[in-house]
This record gives structure tokens, sequence and C-alpha cells, in this order.
């Protein structure tokens, strides 16, 4: 899974929700909040940071992990 799916996956449940809650609450489609945590590697990467925006952070560009 990747950093991106963990961390999101993690806030959700710190916050409580349900998949399905979380996806009503960012205006995502459930499928898409299952496929993001599930690491999916061709999600879209506006809905990515429209999910991240619930916690107040971004994706941005970076070097990437060894």
């Amino acid at each position: 899974m990747n950093r991106i799916a963990e961390f999101i996956k993690q806030k959700r449940k710190e916050m409580g929700l349900t998949q399905k809650e979380f996806a009503i609450r960012s205006g995502l489609g459930l499928r898409f909040v299952r496929e993001l945590e599930q690491g999916k590697e061709t999600v879209r990467m506006d809905k990515v940071n429209q999910a991240l925006s619930m916690f107040d952070m971004e994706a941005v560009p970076g070097k990437k992990d060894a």
C-alpha cells in the first residue's frame, strides 16, 4: 500500500468515519475512496487532493523514496 493510501485510511479511521461517510463528506465516490485506500496506482490526482483536503493536506511533487 502506498503512503497516501495508508495516510488517508488512518486519518479516516481516526475521525471515526466509514468509507461511505468519508466519501459523502469529501464529495468523492465510494468506489474511488475504496480504490484509493487499496493503493490503486491509476487514480486522478485532483481527486486524491480532494480527499487529502479533508485533513488540510495536499500531494506535492517530491523525491521518491528508495
